[in-house]
């Protein structure tokens, strides 16, 4: 049986992703699928630098506003929610163009990751994160590491919440959370187009983003988070962003501070987004995000991958 197609948008933070997926969607007359992990969530906008509403409008896209951060999503209910979505476009007619940033949410679709979509299971996880605040959550990963070596080496020990996650299903399923993500043999035919920067040029574009964002009035947007009583949730969550302003209305750093770790945090996160979209990836086609033919080149490789062309 042919394999359905799959354009793969990818590259780092601020390379312009999501401007050029909603051109490649309004040339192709595709849809878009988000692989931004933060884009779920409705209480999330300034600090995420989600598409406006105007944007959303240019484009069908799917996975954008669809839980609010009292229910968070898993990677497993993401991966069969996109997979689903996927398969309703091509139901279509229509080319899917997976788009984002979040390495795992990429992978899960492009590997057809095997993992669970269940949710978390409440008392577990109470139980999980009393013990973390009890003995200290870098022991809760030392565990980790001892029952599913694998697992812990592909999460920072300080996301303490993928690893109180990972525990959770060990303990839950009696299954290695690392086995749980064995990956099949992709069900489509795939193009992963990557967007790419000198690093100067990047950094720069980081720095003028988040300077935007404060402007734009990131400052409010946390304040009423945590007006609403988000705090804890985002603290867990670790969005780049939030938890520095939160530290900063907290009166424990000023805002100039909390700016300037902002910047150094999204220049890391960067750095590790390289260890899922690399540049010796033979499966990646690099192309400038500055370059004028950037949209000419890109609909060349869909016409040679898919046979298909532009409609206008």
């Amino acid at each position: 049986m042919t394999k359905k197609p799959l354009l793969l948008i990818v590259g780092p933070t601020a390379s312009g992703k999501s401007t050029f997926a909603i051109k490649l969607a309004r040339a192709l007359n595709a849809e878009i699928v988000s692989a931004d992990s933060r884009y779920l969530y409705r209480e999330l906008e300034i600090g995420v630098a989600k598409p406006t509403a105007s944007e959303l409008e240019l484009a069908k896209h799917h996975l954008i506003n669809v839980t609010s951060l009292k229910e968070p999503w898993n990677l497993g209910l993401y991966k069969q929610s996109a997979a689903q979505i996927i398969r309703e476009v091509h139901q279509r007619d229509r080319l899917p163009i997976l788009a984002g940033g979040t390495g795992q949410y990429v992978r899960s679709i492009l590997q057809n990751w095997q993992i669970p979509s269940h949710g978390p299971v409440d008392t577990l996880r109470e139980d999980l994160e009393t013990i973390g605040n009890s003995i200290g959550f870098d022991q809760l990963y030392e565990m980790l590491s001892a029952i599913d070596p694998e697992a812990a080496a592909k999460i920072d020990y300080r996301n303490h919440r993928r690893t109180i996650r990972a525990l959770e299903v060990i303990l839950s399923t009696g299954k290695k959370f690392s086995d749980l993500r064995d990956k099949e043999k992709s069900p489509y035919s795939t193009l992963t187009i990557g967007l790419e920067l000198p690093r100067e040029v990047l950094y720069a574009r980081i720095d003028q983003r988040i300077e935007g964002m404060v402007r734009q009035g990131l400052v409010g947007e946390v304040q009423n988070l945590l007006d609403t009583g988000f705090g804890p949730t985002l603290e867990t969550m670790r969005v780049i962003g939030y938890n520095e302003i939160i530290a900063h209305l907290k009166g424990e750093i000023s805002l100039d501070e909390a700016i300037a770790l902002i910047k150094r945090n999204t220049r890391a996160f960067v750095r590790r987004q390289a260890n899922w979209f690399k540049p010796s990836d033979p499966d990646i086609y690099w192309l400038n995000a500055q370059d004028p033919g950037l949209l000419e080149k890109a609909l060349d490789l869909v016409e040679h991958n898919f046979g298909i062309t532009p409609v206008v």
